[in-house]
Parts: C-alpha cells; sequence; structure tokens
C-alpha cells in the first residue's frame, strides 16, 4: 500500500477552496496540495446562504466565529421564508431546529394536529418552535448551553456570507498550511493510455502539473469529470422545472423588514402570536427569503453589506428577459451591479468518483438553492473524500462506496426539492398547474402518502433533511394529515392543551428576551465599515 503523495484541485472559488482547506488540514504530513485557477475564469458565487452543517466545517478548520463572520460580511440564518408557494397569500418558516418538546414517544405535532383548530391553542405551527417565533420576530441569539431546560439552548443557526469573501477567506487558511496555488488556465489535459487516469494538466503558459488524484471544481464546466472522462448525467428537469437563475445583489435602501409577506386568510399565513417582522427599518432579517412567482422564485439573502437576490425560472414558462424584468421590478434596494444569467441543469453526475478524479460542488450535480444546499454538497463530499481516502492502488471499493453515498444524498435532497413543488396548490400560471399535477418518485410519493394518513414521517438512514425540516415544510404547504397518531388520545384534552400553550408561551418569553439580529450583529461581530456600500 503506497500512499499518494500529491493531489491536484482544479478550480477555485468555493468549492476549490473549501476543498483545499479541509484536505490540507485533515490529510497526513507530506501530502502536496496543488489548486489550479485562472482568474479569466469566473465563479458563479452567488452560493451565499447556508444549513447549520456549515458550523462543523468551519469547527472541523478551528475558524474563530466572530473572525469568520466579519471576515465574510456574514449574518445569521435561523430558517428559510417560503412566500406564495402553497398558495398566493401563503407564508411559512421552515426553521431549523427544535419543533417544542416531544411528549412520551410521539412528537409534538401529533398533539397540535388534534388540538388545532378548536381555539385552545395557537394554529400558528411557527409558534412552537423558537426558530421560527425568533425568525418573525426579526430577533437572534446564539444558543445558551449553560440554560440546558429552556428553548433558548435549542437555537440552530447557519450564516448568510459572501461566497467570495469566504473563497478568499479560505485560501489565505489554506496558503498557510501550504497549499500550493497556481495561476493559470488549462488548456490540455493528459490521460494516461493504458488506463485512462490523468496524470497531468497542461496550462496556457506552457506548465505541466503532475498529479496522482484529481479534484474536479471547475463548476458547470465540469472540465475533468465530463468532458475529459465522460461520466455521464442523470436530468432531473421533469421534476425540478427552473433551469435558470438571474442574480444581482442590491443595497439596503428600502427596508427588507418592510417587504413582509401579504397575510393570508389560512392559520399558517399569520404572522405568528410571537411577535412579527420590524417594519420601517433597514436591516438584515435573520432568514432567507424565497418568494414564489409565476414562473419560478425569487430569493433574498440580507448581508452585512448588502443584499443577495436571484430569479431562479424555468425557460419554458419566461423568457430570461422577463425573468430579469421581475427580479428587478421586485428587488428591496438600488442594484450594485449588472444582472447576470446563470444557466443550469438539474440532476448530477452518473458517477462523481470516476477513475482518479472525485467531482465536488457544481462539477459533480446541480441542485437549485432552494433550500441552501449548494455548500453543503461540497462539503459532505469533501469529508466523504476524506473518510474513504484512496492509496495508489484506487482499489474501486471505495470509489463504490463514495459513488453509493453521492447518489443517494442527491436523491434525498432532490426528492425534499420536489415536495416543494409537487405540494403546491396554485393553478394560476402553467408552471405551477405543471408543478400540481407532475407525477413524483415513488419513494416521495409513498413518503407523501404515509404523512397524509396521520402525520408520520421517518427519516431514512443518513439523509440531510431531519423529521422537523419535513414536517415544517409539509405543514407550511398545507398538506395537512387527515388523522393523528391514536396514541394522542391517551392523554386528555385538558393535558394537551396545556402542554401545547406552555411550549408556545415559554418560546414566546425566550424570543422576548432576545436582542434583535441587527443589535446582536452590532454587539458582537459588525464587519469594519470602512468603504462598504449600503451598511
Amino acid at each position: 500500500m503506497i500512499p499518494l503523495k500529491k493531489v491536484v484541485i482544479v478550480g477555485g472559488g468555493t468549492a476549490g477552496w473549501m476543498a483545499a482547506a479541509l484536505m490540507a488540514k485533515l490529510a497526513r504530513k507530506g501530502l502536496q496540495i496543488e489548486l489550479v485557477e485562472s482568474e479569466e475564469i469566473g465563479t458563479i458565487g452567488v452560493g451565499e446562504a447556508t444549513i447549520p452543517a456549515i458550523k462543523r466545517f468551519n469547527h472541523l478548520l478551528e475558524l474563530d466565529e466572530t473572525d469568520f463572520i466579519r471576515s465574510t460580511q456574514a449574518t445569521f440564518k435561523l430558517g428559510v421564508e417560503f412566500t406564495d408557494w402553497g398558495h398566493v397569500g401563503n407564508s411559512y418558516i421552515h426553521g431549523f431546529g427544535k419543533i417544542g418538546q416531544d411528549l412520551g414517544w410521539l412528537r409534538m405535532h401529533q398533539y397540535w394536529l388534534k388540538m388545532r383548530g378548536t381555539g385552545q391553542v395557537s394554529d400558528v405551527f411557527a409558534d412552537y418552535s423558537i426558530n421560527t417565533a425568533a425568525a418573525y420576530a426579526n430577533r437572534f441569539m446564539r444558543a445558551r448551553p449553560d440554560m440546558k431546560a429552556s428553548p433558548l439552548n435549542d437555537i440552530a443557526y447557519a450564516y448568510h456570507f459572501d461566497a467570495g469573501l469566504y473563497a478568499l477567506y479560505l485560501r489565505k487558511y489554506s496558503e498557510n498550511l501550504g497549499v500550493k496555488r497556481t495561476e493559470g488556465k488549462i488548456v490540455k489535459v493528459n490521460q494516461k493510455p493504458e488506463d485512462g487516469f490523468i496524470e497531468s494538466v497542461r496550462l496556457e503558459s506552457g506548465a505541466v502539473i503532475e498529479g496522482e488524484l484529481f479534484i474536479d471544481c471547475s463548476g458547470m464546466r465540469a472540465l475533468l469529470i465530463e468532458q475529459t472522462m465522460g461520466a455521464g448525467f442523470e436530468d432531473w428537469a421533469h421534476w425540478l422545472p427552473c433551469d435558470r437563475a438571474v442574480a444581482v445583489p442590491c443595497s439596503f435602501m428600502r427596508s427588507e423588514a418592510a417587504q413582509a409577506p401579504r397575510i393570508g386568510s389560512d392559520a399558517q399565513s399569520r404572522l405568528p402570536q410571537t411577535g412579527a417582522p420590524v417594519l420601517g427599518k433597514p436591516e438584515p432579517l435573520p432568514y432567507t427569503r424565497s418568494i414564489a412567482r409565476s414562473a419560478g422564485w425569487q430569493w433574498r439573502i440580507p448581508l452585512q453589506h448588502r443584499m443577495g437576490n436571484g430569479h431562479v425560472f424555468s425557460s419554458r414558462f419566461m423568457s430570461e428577459d422577463e425573468a430579469t424584468a421581475v427580479l428587478m421590478a421586485n428587488l428591496p434596494g438600488e442594484a450594485l451591479a449588472e444582472p447576470r444569467v446563470i444557466r443550469f441543469k438539474t440532476g448530477k453526475r452518473r458517477k462523481v468518483w470516476l477513475k482518479n478524479v472525485v467531482a465536488v460542488g457544481l462539477a459533480g450535480g446541480f441542485m437549485e438553492p432552494l433550500e441552501s444546499t449548494s455548500i453543503q454538497m461540497v462539503q459532505s463530499a469533501i469529508l466523504r473524500l476524506v473518510a474513504l481516502f484512496p492509496d495508489s492502488g484506487f482499489d474501486p471499493v471505495q470509489r463504490d462506496a463514495f459513488n453509493d453515498q453521492s447518489d443517494f444524498e442527491y436523491t434525498r435532497i432532490r426528492d425534499f426539492l420536489i415536495a416543494h413543488y409537487k405540494l403546491t396548490k396554485r393553478d394560476d400560471t402553467p408552471m405551477w398547474r405543471h408543478c400540481r399535477d407532475m407525477e413524483i418518485p415513488e419513494a416521495l410519493a409513498e413518503r407523501l402518502k404515509l404523512w397524509s394518513v396521520a402525520g408520520r414521517f421517518f427519516k431514512d438512514g443518513e439523509e440531510l433533511f431531519a423529521d422537523e425540516s419535513w414536517i415544517q415544510v409539509l405543514i407550511g404547504q398545507g398538506l395537512i394529515p387527515d388523522g393523528y397518531d391514536p396514541f394522542v388520545d391517551l392523554r386528555t384534552d385538558e393535558e394537551v392543551v396545556k402542554y401545547l400553550n406552555d411550549i408556545s408561551r415559554v418560546i414566546g418569553k425566550c424570543v422576548a428576551a432576545m436582542p434583535s439580529h441587527e443589535q446582536y450583529i452590532e454587539a458582537n461581530c459588525r464587519a469594519p465599515r470602512q468603504g462598504l456600500t449600503g451598511g
């Protein structure tokens, strides 16, 4: 067994420098890591929203959280708000972390399903989660581990950050650990004639860079895994119809909070009893916003110095010019750049690891950023590679295990995204009618049927999204089960009412004691304001 001596990472950006940083931190001493990137080739750079797993990645790198936040102009994220998805006027938040407290062996939502609509408890599901209640109240604080019996110990969060600044931050970190960066455009990939393994890449300058393991972080170009190795691609456009995005940053000239969703007549569209968005003040909200449009949806991601905006849409139902016009008409501030169109295919490579090439990030596949999974999938791919790191023999058992786990991750995330579209009741535009009526993967269909009967949900192994995520999205989209677990009836209505009201009351008190998101940033991790726009 001969250890590998050199890893070559092709492409920089968020994916490339995340790979370089973690490989340099966790790999054994003596392993050379060289990253090749060209400043002539741009990166997409709009993966600005994350999920809580990013904290594990930063922890493995031993990053100082405050320094990271200031360096990347980051804000905190408690979840994602979905507006007009179930129907026009509907709004809910998919919050991170716990929902209430279990009672016995049953989840809280089972008791809520029985008592909702009786007038004895809150019908607003957001009132039973510290994250969703705090998000709606525009409040934030880090979890308090010293308060083990309090919802304040259950706060889960991620970040919004500037992806370009994050890549620069990790580049400095990686180079300090010995990663070599080479500037240059790859013009040729050289393969060994006997087995097709890549042995080197040649740059425009004529320089040849040799390696044993190649990590393809070249984005949607997929220079190594597809253009060279021909891995093949599974297209999922028949389930996820959006194939374009228009992106543009803007300032905070108008209040993002003032762009509060319409309040519909259904219980889920009401603002929670624990608080409401702070209107009329231009400050970043502690959550991502996803606003459904006629042929797709618009994201709003608040950073400290600007707002990230994009309109994800289906070119089958809307032109690029129309989509750009929709985005520009719905900016919460002044545009800071020209809008740019990003074209993509939703799906994944048939083999993410082929021979001695491992695709990471967009080179391996693309899932629209509806649930902020892009950076998470970079992270999981790198951790998976570290766990299955090969020697010079490249035993296929390791590659097969990597590919099997990648397939599982992609398909489970895919099904979660499909559910957002499928569960719409909208019939006002052709795209939403298509989504409502489309056939869906069998495993997802069975999962929705099981939920519809009595609110039961079972996580499948190591899939990314927990029960709480599915429960919030299914209820938020209006898929209310026909019944509930019959074991709920082992407790009296009085017991259940007290249990539910205690949860919402305590969460309300906790939220009221929290500072605003802006106040928390100002007091703890405000980035320097010099030279910033819209800060």
